[in-house]
């Protein structure tokens, strides 16, 4: 199937040096549209939902940038560290700027940690998207469901 124009821009600004020196598609040869239909896949496969996931993670962003960068526990099970800089990150869809926020959760009983950031929850959200393999904030569906679900 062919993407639209939408999604092919937005591929393109998702390519290293547009946005982010890095990029967002990490090592991945595939098409942007074929990485979200894998990724959706493997969310229902592992009955993470995007909305519930987004959700929770946003409630733990919010609850770690109450430690102004000292790590707090959230809700007895998760150890949250926040960091900000200054600046806004665009999305590659065009939809949105956010703030360059920045969340270590750790899952305190299996010491397991994901990275997250508010552009990566709303790419998430959104667009179904989780970034490429090999991207830095890659939202990986496996890890995630390790550190959020008991």
């Amino acid at each position: 199937m062919k993407m639209s124009p939408a999604m092919r821009k937005a591929q393109e600004n998702m390519q290293p040096g547009v946005i982010t020196a890095e990029g967002f598609l990490g090592s991945e040869e595939h098409s942007l549209r074929d990485i979200i239909v894998r990724d959706e896949g493997e969310m229902q496969r592992l009955g993470l939902e995007f909305d519930e996931t987004a959700v929770l993670l946003k409630h733990l962003v919010e609850e770690g940038r109450k430690g102004l960068g000292e790590p707090v526990t959230v809700d007895g099970k998760w150890l949250v560290q926040t960091w900000e800089a200054r600046g806004h990150l665009a999305c590659p869809f065009e939809d949105g700027i956010f703030r360059k926020i920045t969340a270590e959760i750790e899952n305190k009983s299996k010491n397991i940690k994901i990275i997250v950031t508010d552009l990566a929850i709303h790419l998430m959200e959104t667009h179904h998207f989780l970034e490429g393999t090999g991207s830095s904030f890659r939202l990986d569906p496996e890890k995630m469901k390790k550190v959020l679900k008991d």
